[in-house]
Formats: C-alpha cells, structure tokens, sequence
C-alpha cells in the first residue's frame, strides 16, 4: 500500500524538482541518527510527496524507485555545505499543482491530521519544523492539502517511467562521479583511464576480483565470458582510487544477479548466505528463476545450507558490511 510524505526542502527545491529527486544526508552533521532522513530508505515506489518551501505547497511528486546512496548533488552549490558528502537519493517524479496551497491557512483542519511525532509542520502555528526533511504523513492529510486543486494525476502516475528507473539514474550518478574522476587534477592519465574502466568492471579492477572469486555466488556459473565484475561497495561512493581497484570490493556475478545485487534486493553475509530483501516482488524473482530464493524468504528452503556459498576472505568483510547497511534495501 502506498504511503504519504512531506518533504520540506527550502534550500534545495528547485534543484530537487528540476532534478527530479530528494537528496539527504545519511545522519545530522554530528552523527546522530535522524527519522527524517532515515525516511528516505523507507520510501517506496508509488508512494505520493508532497513539497513544502516558502510556505507553500507547490508540487506533488510520485517516488519511482527505491533510495540509492549517492554524492551530495554538485547542483546544490552552497545549500547544505555542513552535510556530509555521501547521503541519500530518491528518483522522484514531480507535477506543479495548479494553485500553490498554504498549510498555514489550513492549519485548523490539517493540524488534527498531522503526525504526533516528527510532524513537518507544526499542527496549531503551520510554521514549518526545520528539523524534519521528510516526514511520513497519513493519507487524510494529503487529501486535505490537494483537495479541490487541480494536478496532472495521469501525467503523475505515468511519469518517469523511462527516465527515473534505477538503471538511468544509477548511470547518470556514474557518470557524475566519473566527470570528476577525469577533473582530478591529482591523477595521471593513466590512473584515470584505468578507474574509468573499474567503474564498467573492466581492465585491473576484473584482474584484481578474479585472484578472490571464481564464481558467481548466486548461481554458481564460473564461465568469465557470462560473468560481471560488479563492486560490493558502489563505484560512485567510493573513497578512493585503491577502493575502486581492490578485488576485496568486487564479486563476479551473473547479469541478472548483479542487477539484484547492484539494486540491493539482495545481499550476502559474511559466512557467505545469501539474504533477500523483503521488499522485493516474489514475482519478479521467480521470473528471473530465482524461485530458490523466494522459498529462502519464507524459510521454506531445504536444507538450510542450500543458498549458502563459501565465506568470505576477511579483507571482503568490510565491504559486505557496508553493502548491507547502505546498499541493501531492507
């Protein structure tokens, strides 16, 4: 069932809205755990966004993918500086409403229907709670706020359907991260041409995840010619040119495993298990031929060390660690 949510984005909405995202930090610039933010992995394809800056309503947005971590989006220059640089990223497609809505005038029949607990705006003053990005808000309280006013509802359940699929946006945050990759006044044209060919799985990289795995770790296919060196932690985020290169942070995998892999609808524990999320469609994965896993995710496989592969070398730990808790959508 799809869900409601309130983004307040004043510093960032143009950028957002012309982007066709939400973009957050991962936690407060202390560290501390933030709900707001921590909402962005909780979003789901279909759900509905409303869009909160200067007061107004202004947009409505449908969520077309699932969060994918990303770089800060260059895009926004001077807003947010003190956040940290790897955060969150929402696929979002946005339609204008045809009259901006002001809560505040509202706000004596929206306050009653505004969560108790991280409300994006406050339920008897309307004035916005800086404190809060996005916020999970019920369905009478979007009803309330598009009530009467006018969108492109068919327009907005369409959108987006080729242009914010993950495959799309996950190769333009590549390609992003490959422009600065070739801007690096630091690396020589060398150590540049060989990290752009770790990003495709490619050249060192391959070399470096063939000396560790032999396999795909899901089906079990050791012909290289039907295998892609994919990145455990993802190309984009990574650190350093030597993350990029390390053979501990890659897996040889099948296309349609590296997909699952890459997406986060999957994932694999230390020991080797194989985890599948919860949220991904029983019925794609069995159209994929993974009925093997579908059955692991109702715990009906049999024996349990079936979907098991070999565990993992210690220097790969880490990696797998970070796939789990920033990759994999759980």
């Amino acid at each position: 069932m799809a869900k409601y949510w309130w983004v307040n984005h004043k510093q960032t909405v143009r950028q957002e809205v012309e982007g066709q995202y939400l973009w957050s930090p991962k936690t407060n610039k202390n560290g501390r755990r933030n709900q707001s933010y921590e909402n962005m992995r909780e979003a789901s394809p279909g759900d509905l966004v409303l869009s909160y800056a200067f007061g107004k309503i202004g947009w409505v947005g449908r969520v077309t993918e699932f969060a994918l971590t990303a770089p800060r989006p260059e895009e926004f220059r001077n807003a947010g500086t003190y956040w940290k640089r790897e955060g969150w990223l929402v696929p979002v497609f946005w339609t204008p409403l045809a009259s901006p809505v002001r809560p505040k005038a509202m706000i004596d029949r929206l306050g009653p229907l505004l969560p108790d607990l991280h409300s994006p705006i406050g339920p008897v003053t309307g004035d916005g709670n800086q404190n809060v990005y996005l916020a999970e808000i019920g369905g009478d309280a979007f009803s309330e706020v598009v009530a009467g006013v006018a969108y492109d509802i068919g327009g907005l359940s369409r959108g987006g359907g080729n242009s914010l699929t993950f495959d799309v946006v996950n190769e333009l945050l590549d390609d992003a991260a490959e422009h600065r990759v070739l801007e690096d006044v630091g690396l020589s044209t060398t150590e540049k041409d060989t990290l752009v060919k770790a990003r495709r799985g490619q050249g060192t990289f391959r070399r470096n995840v063939e000396t560790r795995e032999k396999a795909c770790r899901l089906t079990g296919i050791t012909n290289p010619a039907l295998l892609i060196a994919s990145h455990i932690k993802p190309w984009r985020v990574c650190e350093t040119a030597q993350e990029r290169l390390d053979g501990a942070n890659g897996l040889l995998l099948t296309p349609d495993a590296d997909h699952l892999f890459d997406r986060g609808f999957i994932s694999f524990g230390d020991g080797g298990e194989v985890i599948v999320s919860p949220r991904v469609p029983d019925e794609d994965m069995r159209r994929l031929g993974f009925e093997q896993l579908v059955r692991q995710k109702f715990g009906m496989n049999e024996p349990p060390s079936m979907w098991m592969t070999d565990a993992f070398q210690p220097a790969q730990n880490g990696y797998l660690a970070y796939h789990r808790s920033q990759v994999f959508i759980s």
